[in-house]
């Protein structure tokens, strides 16, 4: 999809607003048209007003009943609606790319009626208006009034940064930018935005000045428009961060359950834990805590953290806080985490962004509630151990605080990068990873028959390429790194590496390109060549490269020339690069295994090129699998076990839903990794209230009662 195409929305959203103008001195019509767009839908009106009586609204509220979080299939049906209601000339935009979304609990600009004040309204209207005259013309006087209303605005409880800019950004795309929590993100701390234009920008703040959103538009705007930048535009540039952030997100849901598939893989060896942790946004509180020899979070005016009995006593604070009524998922977890879960002993690592580590200490104290700090008041005493500056293996995950004690692939890269191959200070014995791996290890491991084992191993042996595709929570990733160990005979990560697909990837990163560097570009080697290179240099061995998300690729653009030698018939043969004289061949000891979700609307089917080189192998729940079954058996839950069943009668009704299917089926790993001891009635509500009905809310978006109906089941089956 070329530019033009791409943001054909942009378009359709600043007539709209140029109409929603002269709705100013007319509001009571607004309203009414408001009201006529979901009778003519046949949507449920959401809750715009105290019972929805709905007496005054602002244009910016308006935009939002089609920028939230629905499908594009139901904004598009919305659109419709405000083309025939509106007079609209421009073509209805069927894709949104690059579009921010609000929360759809917190989904107005305004307040309700008995707390806002009189002039809340008037002002949002007095700010958008004059948002599109400077947009127009940017004139000093222009300016100077625009500013005016964004800080009266920006100020009104319940408003900030992410919701105002992001109503700015849907009127004039071109002219300002969006800085919700995506976008503040992938420029401070993904790592894609060079630091030294980071370190020009001015310091972003919940509640930021006029002042400061100009220096943060004047500072991008010299950056994308300059040869180091990729992107050109605001919308390009929120496109990136909302494509490179859903990589990033899937990664943290995936963080509990990846590696910790079955009991088998819990550290029984010791009670350590290791943490990766961020000192603030963009770790900035780094240099500070090293000093003192702490750690710290912040939520400083919830007091001590003791005081809450449960998470749900402790987003109740949070919502109260702010003002509002957002989920506070991660927030929640990080504080609950940190005041009862990190303990004396445990492992630090710090990191900053989301590939780079700056430091590794060890906790030596109980939790402290300092209330003689500035901030960040919850702290533990650390001994820091290393300080420096290392690349992280993969991504970090980009909560503040995340447990990765089961991950003991990770763990090992990690201890590796700072000298460990074991923790003596700790008095741990040395963790040593098993050198064999067999069939029955992958068996115990991987809720799989022996039949399918069998046929997985197989067509991978015949084909040399597999995509493992499958409902979420199947174990995809799981399974597919424990195959590669079975096939090896052994669990050596040094003969598997995993790349995560996504649409900016490209042959430059696979293969090889050339880029940019201090003495201008220089040509570069990519993962798969690298790859492929190790495997040709020890041919008695298998090497195994797993491509997560592979769909998500272009694939012809990212194997290029490659792609014809990937076959199974043409290993050994050889082609010349683009990029250089060199031939250059796949040899026959490397095996590929891609992944799929097949609960993924939002790609497209896969060519038939692809096909023809790929087996497909199907991942289904392992409920019914023996290894499943005694595993259950062994951590003998009443509550567990009804749970289960319920979830299987989900998904029966899943899998025989037209809209979805098979492949949109719960998996089994949100129930793994628990033992006797760890599961309680805690633990089981939040998988339901935090993993499943959240999951329900997005299969079913247009089917409340569905949702309504199986919610209950689910709740019912724990009480």
């Amino acid at each position: 999809m070329n530019t033009v195409d791409q943001f054909l929305w942009v378009d359709f959203y600043q007539e709209f607003a140029k109409k929603l103008v002269d709705y100013k001195v007319n509001r009571a019509e607004l309203i009414k048209k408001v009201k006529e767009i979901y009778n003519l839908t046949g949507f449920p009106m959401p809750t715009l007003e105290k019972e929805n009586n709905l007496v005054d609204i602002d244009p910016f509220t308006v935009f939002g009943l089609f920028n939230k979080r629905i499908t594009d299939r139901n904004r598009t049906k919305i659109l419709d609606i405000v083309t025939k209601l509106f007079d609209l000339k421009s073509k209805v935009p069927t894709s949104f790319d690059g579009l921010p979304v609000l929360n759809n609990q917190n989904a107005t600009y305004y307040r309700f009626v008995d707390k806002r004040n009189d002039e809340d309204i008037d002002d949002l209207w007095s700010l958008f208006i004059s948002a599109i005259e400077y947009d127009k013309n940017p004139t000093g006087e222009n300016k100077e009034k625009f500013s005016h209303y964004f800080d009266i605005v920006n100020n009104q409880i319940g408003n900030a940064n992410s919701k105002i800019t992001m109503g700015l950004f849907w009127i004039a795309s071109d002219t300002f930018l969006n800085l919700d929590k995506r976008n503040q993100w992938y420029i401070l701390e993904s790592g894609k935005i060079p630091s030294e234009i980071i370190e020009s920008l001015p310091s972003i703040d919940s509640k930021i000045s006029s002042a400061k959103y100009f220096k943060i538009i004047e500072v991008m705007r010299d950056y994308l428009n300059s040869s180091k930048s990729q992107f050109k535009n605001f919308k390009e540039l929120s496109l990136e961060a909302w494509n490179y952030s859903e990589i990033v997100n899937k990664e943290i849901r995936e963080t509990k359950r990846e590696e910790v598939h079955s009991p088998s893989v819990t550290n029984e060896s010791s009670n350590v834990q290791f943490w990766i942790y961020a000192p603030g946004e963009n770790s900035f509180m780094w240099e500070e805590f090293y000093k003192l020899g702490i750690i710290g979070i912040g939520w400083d005016s919830m007091g001590d953290l003791r005081l809450y009995k449960s998470r749900n006593e402790m987003i109740d604070k949070m919502r109260s806080i702010n003002n509002n009524n957002n989920a506070y998922t991660n927030d929640s977890l990080a504080t609950w985490q940190f005041v009862h879960e990190v303990k004396v002993g445990d492992v630090i690592l710090v990191k900053k962004g989301l590939t780079k580590l700056v430091g590794r200490g060890v906790v030596t104290s109980e939790y402290i509630y300092n209330m003689e700090a500035d901030n960040f008041r919850h702290q533990y005493h650390v001994k820091w151990t290393h300080k420096g500056e290392w690349p992280y293996p993969g991504k970090a995950p980009m909560k503040t605080l995340t447990n990765i004690t089961n991950k003991r692939d990770l763990i090992e890269k990690l201890n590796n990068i700072f000298g460990y191959q074991q923790i003596k200070e700790l008095g741990q014995t040395e963790e040593r990873i098993p050198s064999s791996y067999t069939k029955g290890d992958f068996l115990q491991d991987v809720y799989m028959s022996k039949e399918d084992y069998e046929k997985l191993k197989a067509i991978l042996n015949y084909k040399k390429n597999i995509i493992l595709q499958g409902a979420p929570g199947v174990g995809k990733t799981y399974t597919a790194k424990r195959l590669a160990y079975s096939l090896m005979g052994e669990k050596n990560v040094e003969r598997v590496m995993m790349v995560q697909f996504h649409q900016s990837y490209s042959y430059e990163d696979f293969i090889m390109g050339f880029r940019p560097s201090d003495n201008g570009f220089e040509l570069r080697k990519g993962a798969f060549y690298n790859f492929c290179k190790k495997a040709e240099l020890d041919a008695c061995n298998d090497y195994f490269f797993i491509i997560d998300e592979i769909n998500r690729g272009n694939l012809s653009k990212i194997f290029g020339e490659l792609f014809m030698l990937i076959e199974n018939d043409k290993r050994g043969a050889s082609l010349q690069l683009v990029y250089s004289d060199e031939k250059f061949s796949i040899p026959e000891n490397l095996y590929i295994i891609g992944m799929m979700n097949t609960a993924d609307r939002s790609l497209a089917m896969l060519d038939y090129a692809l096909r023809r080189r790929f087996a497909f192998f199907e991942l289904q729940p392992g409920f019914d699998t023996e290894g499943f079954k005694t595993y259950q058996s062994n951590i003998n839950n009443r509550k567990l076990d009804n749970l289960i069943a319920c979830v299987k009668n989900l998904n029966y009704a899943i899998s025989t839903d037209e809209s979805l299917g098979e492949g949109f089926c719960i998996g089994h790993s949100y129930f793994c990794n628990l033992t006797p001891e760890s599961v309680n009635d805690q633990v089981i509500t939040n998988i339901v209230e935090y993993e499943l009905i959240p999951l329900l809310k997005e299969y079913w978006f247009d089917e409340p009662t569905l949702v309504r109906e199986w919610s209950e089941s689910l709740r019912s089956a724990i009480k």
